[in-house]
């Protein structure tokens, strides 16, 4: 049996998602700049696509900006939210904790005269909204807080900081819901941001398409110059099929948001039980206040990359941490932020459940991962008590 547990990193495309894309790939090929009747064909679809996402995301279709993926919503609300700025103040707040496609664009306007600094969590990953606001003063312009955790599935008070944020005018608050759109009630209306991200693939969605909700009035500086797509804040020919199925992706995702949450929790519990029967391996991230189906998990004495392999020669797919991440020599900085050595981060195992986890493949799971588990960190064990094997003949 072939058992899928990385859907942090990527889902598997809906059927009904590919339906909807077909005909825009195929027969109704048109530019939706284009004037003809193809190109009016394909700004209906791009039109009822964006109106769709926006109804689901809880704004307007004039507040979604179609962008290549999640990489590049935060990367164009950061950098355009910086820079728009700059003339007020040149200090971002970042959680200690973000995805590399925040944390790294703010390390990249620190080489352009930003000075970042970074909001600390808990041991649990979380971030303290008063320890944002002590960050905050009148140079301010950007606060980037993540909804939820793509390592260790920590939920974030976001809420609670953009009340803070919004008691100093002027302040941008972004927020990547990349990790959490499936998942969680996402209403952007009412979650107190300036800018909020997601990704398509993440929910089941194709790839290579994401978008960035901009609330109305809100200043962004385009990071993407040529046409005038997208209002001007993103230039280039729209990805329609990319759009249609994403926008049908969601909103299947969102209809069935109640039930998909209860049972992946139930799954995940499961199969976190069987693995914290274990001797020596761990939780991390929010024991409760987390996205219903990541179990992050540390194997002390254990590699994370040894691990992940021997469960993918069993058959089951999953990852030290984030796929971005991947072939890092670096342990995650994720969990070093939580207070986690660099040493014991080597040991980062994340096992992520979707919507179409089964009940038999966490059985199988259950009785397997804690087996390769064990064999690992025995292994492990041996192997720095005599590490030149000199037991083998």
């Amino acid at each position: 049996m072939s058992i899928y547990l990385d859907h942090a990193a990527t889902t598997p495309l809906r059927p009904e998602a590919l339906e909807a894309m077909l005909p825009h790939l195929v027969g109704a090929f048109g530019n939706p700049s284009s004037a003809h009747a193809l190109g009016r064909a394909a700004r209906n679809a791009l039109d009822e696509a964006r109106e769709q996402l926006a109804a689901d995301l809880g704004g307007s279709a004039r507040e979604v900006v179609l962008t290549s993926g999640g990489t590049e919503a935060n990367n164009l609300a950061v950098k355009g939210a910086a820079w728009a700025g700059k003339a007020r103040g040149n200090r971002i707040v970042v959680s200690a904790v973000e995805h590399h496609a925040v944390g790294h664009t703010a390390e990249h306007l620190a080489k352009w005269g930003f000075e970042i600094a970074s909001a600390p969590v808990d041991g649990a990953g979380r971030v303290d909204p008063a320890a944002v606001e002590d960050l905050l003063d009148e140079r301010t312009v950007l606060v980037a807080v993540m909804l939820a955790n793509n390592e260790v599935g920590t939920i974030q008070p976001v809420r609670a900081i953009a009340d803070r944020v919004r008691s100093r005018r002027g302040i941008h608050l972004h927020v990547d819901a990349v990790q959490a759109a499936p998942y969680l009630d996402l209403d952007v209306a009412d979650l107190g941001a300036d800018t909020v991200a997601i990704s398509a693939h993440k929910f089941e969605g194709p790839k290579g398409v994401g978008a960035l909700w901009v609330r109305r009035g809100t200043p962004l500086l385009a990071q993407v110059h040529g046409g005038s797509q997208e209002r001007h804040r993103r230039a280039g020919t729209e990805n329609v099929a990319g759009a249609v199925g994403m926008a049908a992706a969601y909103a299947l995702a969102c209809a069935a948001k109640p039930e998909t949450r209860a049972r992946m929790l139930d799954l995940r519990t499961r199969l976190q039980a069987a693995c914290l029967a274990l001797e020596g391996v761990e939780l991390t991230g929010h024991p409760t206040d987390r996205l219903p189906g990541l179990l992050s998990l540390l194997v002390r004495g254990a590699d994370g990359v040894a691990a992940s392999v021997a469960l993918d020669l069993e058959g089951i797919a999953c990852s030290t941490g984030s796929a971005c991440a991947t072939g890092s020599p670096e342990p995650s900085h994720v969990l070093t932020s939580m207070g986690i050595s660099s040493a014991e981060a080597m040991g980062a195992l994340r096992l992520s459940l979707g919507r179409g986890t089964t009940t038999e493949e966490i059985e199988a799971a259950v009785a397997l991962v804690p087996r390769v588990l064990a064999g690992i960190r025995d292994g492990s064990a041996a192997l720095a008590a005599d590490p030149l094997g000199s037991r083998i003949a």
